[in-house]
């Protein structure tokens, strides 16, 4: 079992690399036979398979397939393309492969093994990397096999493109015994504060960020053949409130950097100010990642390469359509009749997952609109051009638009929220009789109390699984990315009645708006990010709860965003790859607090205590229990979502009778004016491999 699990790990490995040639740091091979091979190694292949068999410490072996795999679709896609799950053509594509990885027998791990190095030898490397996790996710027999940290495998879709050529220079001479030196990239690579957009690029461009993006698209796929795939319990919510807490984190982190909330993109024929120069290059394709001048507009999309022909006509009537929806409460089905909308369909609908209840009338609005934006360079494919950022679900969030995008997506699910469908919560949702908090307050590593520490820190990351045709052994990138202090909250709350559980929901919203005002309620909602969400018992009395930051619902651990697989062994029977392969999609820990400002920005801590009652839910199994690791954005593998309320509650909706925050307060709540300070400044991750 482990050597199966150690030839599935390695499959990962420098993904543009021929698999005649030795895999992983000891020089594993994998036992080709004639049936693997492409027709570009027919008549030497097992011949360069055997040298290198030679000086292998591991050797790979491999089965006969009883089922050769014919990948009709899938084998169209260039090998040195890149691969976006926003075009239809690669859509069809991957569910072509997914069904195939899927088809091969539960339990029959060698056939498995077999099966994948088929299609890693015969694929386009980023097809079969998302095909590949996906299904290792997804089968029961390999759900606990880790994923590799995608941007060691693909590095360029994260790293400014001027790091590659001095990482093989780098893994050259090391290999001669100098020391490995990481290579340093800039904070401010891809523009200047020139471009005030640019001072939000910390955010942006943050690996982390966008490993989350990546990863929770992984978990929550929106398009398969086995519906079982995307049929996740409130699949459709999870993808509305992920994305609207992005939103509303980085409309406060412009506020902190001193602009305005973001705009959402409204006008589909306006021409666009923000441009985008990404600085990166694909080591697939061998092209830079194209960029976006100021001005462009969206234009009618004709590449029938990918299988794409919209119009921004189609747009409209498909945004009309939703809007209807939205207005009316009630969804079109194919047949012609209506039944009453709710959150989770208008969410699936929206992205157009295959739980969409009626494709051909609601359309594809949103992943058209990511196609759109990644192809205003070259809309017919006159140049050959192929998607900028906006088109790759690991890239995305790099753009400045991918904000004003999503905030025009996010708008329809806040005006159904704001409609008379939706019922706003009465006093007894709201309240917890017996239980009232006395106080609520941070206490922060770095001193005072309600002050959250912010820091620049810099940390490395190993770029060798994905550097391929270079020497082997560690290439280090270090990149400089926001961090703070550790803290934990402390509550006090009093329960008069009898001892019970109840949920502690903990957000936090700037205190003021972009003109220093105090914010309305109807806008300050949508500004409250989750921190954390947990059960706790309530004895009677007076109880004291102490919660640290770093036990968050909302995220996962430094460690398991920047991991390094080689250390985690190869027991596949080890809960914490679980975790991470599942609940790993939530957001970085170290972005968990907003920047701040060096002189202090304000701030709101909300707790409340719900009643738990209300909130539980039973599990299938009978059981209560809740993923420790970001089941706030990615829910519990198998599952249903630990919490029975809306996700964003109490604040998914706007107050019948509350017009500030301070009107919505009741016994069960606590506000506290807290203060987020940045110190300026950079320090070493702890963390770093020393030489």
């Amino acid at each position: 079992m482990a050597e199966i699990t150690k030839g599935l790990a390695l499959l990962f490995d420098r993904p543009n690399e021929p698999l005649v040639t030795p895999k992983g740091d000891n020089n594993a091979v994998f036992q080709l036979t004639d049936e693997y091979l492409t027709d570009d190694y027919k008549s030497n292949g097992i011949e360069i398979n055997n040298r290198f068999t030679g000086n292998a410490t591991d050797l790979i072996p491999l089965e006969n397939l009883k089922r050769v795999p014919k990948f009709t679709k899938s084998r169209q896609l260039p090998k040195n393309s890149d691969f976006s799950l926003f075009l239809p053509s690669h859509q069809r594509m991957a569910d072509e492969v997914i069904d195939e990885l899927m088809a091969v027998p539960d339990g029959d791990l060698n056939q498995f093994l077999s099966t994948c190095t088929y299609a890693r030898v015969n694929l386009n490397p980023q097809l079969f990397n998302y095909c590949y996790s996906v299904a290792l996710m997804h089968r029961r027999d390999t759900r606990n096999i880790p994923i590799a940290n995608f941007a060691e495998t693909f590095p360029s879709k994260f790293v400014d493109s001027q790091v590659f050529s001095q990482a093989r220079e780098t893994a050259a001479i090391a290999a001669q015994g100098a020391p490995r030196t990481p290579i340093i990239i800039p904070r401010d690579y891809t523009a200047t504060d020139l471009d005030i957009e640019h001072r939000l690029a910390y955010f942006r461009e943050d690996i982390g960020v966008n490993l989350h993006h990546w990863h929770w698209h992984l978990v929550y796929p929106f398009t398969a053949n086995q519906r079982e795939i995307v049929a996740k319990d409130r699949r459709g919510e999870l993808f509305y409130y992920m994305h609207q807490q992005i939103i509303a984190r980085y409309n406060g982190e412009r506020l902190n950097n001193a602009l305005a909330r973001v705009k959402k993109f409204n006008n589909f024929n306006e021409p666009i100010p923000e441009a985008y120069f990404p600085k990166l290059d694909s080591l697939t394709s061998s092209r830079g990642w194209p960029p976006r001048q100021s001005g462009m507009k969206w234009q009618n999309l004709n590449r029938p390469v990918d299988g794409l022909k919209v119009t921004i006509a189609d747009m409209e009537r498909w945004r009309r359509n939703v809007e209807d929806a939205v207005a009316t409460g009630l969804v079109q089905l194919p047949n012609g009749s209506m039944r009453p909308l709710d959150i989770d369909t208008l969410g699936n609908l929206i992205e157009a997952s295959v739980l969409s209840p009626n494709r051909d009338f609601y359309g594809d609005l949103h992943n058209n609109g990511h196609s759109f934006s990644a192809y205003m360079h070259d809309p017919t494919h006159k140049y050959l051009e192929s998607f900028g950022v906006m088109g790759d679900e690991a890239t995305t969030m790099r753009d400045p638009f991918f904000f004003r995008w999503h905030s025009f997506i996010d708008d329809l699910f806040h005006k159904f929220k704001e409609s008379t469908h939706v019922p706003r919560y009465t006093r007894s949702e709201l309240e917890n009789r017996d239980v009232k908090i006395t106080s609520a307050r941070i206490e922060s590593s770095g001193g005072e109390t309600n002050t959250l520490n912010t820091f620049w820190m810099a940390s490395d990351v190993d770029l060798s699984r994905g550097l391929d045709f270079s020497n082997r052994g560690a290439v280090y990138a270090r990149f400089t990315h926001l961090n703070h202090r550790d803290f934990q909250y402390v509550i006090e709350a009093q329960n008069d009645g009898d001892a019970n559980r109840g949920t502690v929901r903990i957000f936090m919203a700037p205190k003021f708006d972009e003109r220093n005002l105090p914010w309305t309620l109807s806008d300050q909602r949508k500004m409250f990010i989750e921190m954390d969400r947990f059960v706790v018992p309530l004895n009677r009395g007076r109880n004291v709860i102490t919660r640290r930051s770093t036990e968050s619902s909302v995220t996962i651990p430094f460690e398991q965003t920047f991991r390094d697989l080689s250390r985690q062994g190869t027991n596949p029977k080890q809960q914490s790859l679980a975790a991470f392969n599942y609940c790993g999609c939530g957001w970085p820990q170290h972005m968990l607090v907003p920047k701040g400002t060096e002189a202090g920005a304000s701030y709101e801590l909300f707790v409340m205590i719900s009643n738990y009652k209300l909130d539980a839910v039973i599990q299938e199994d009978g059981s209560e229990m809740s993923c420790k690791q970001a089941s706030s954005f990615c829910g519990i593998r198998d599952r249903l979502y630990p919490d029975k309320r809306a996700m964003g509650y109490p604040f998914d909706r706007p107050s019948s009778t509350a017009t500030s925050i301070q009107d919505f307060l009741l016994p069960n709540m606590a506000l506290t004016d807290i203060t987020i300070k940045l110190q300026n400044a950079t320090e070493p991750n702890p963390r770093n491999p020393t030489n």
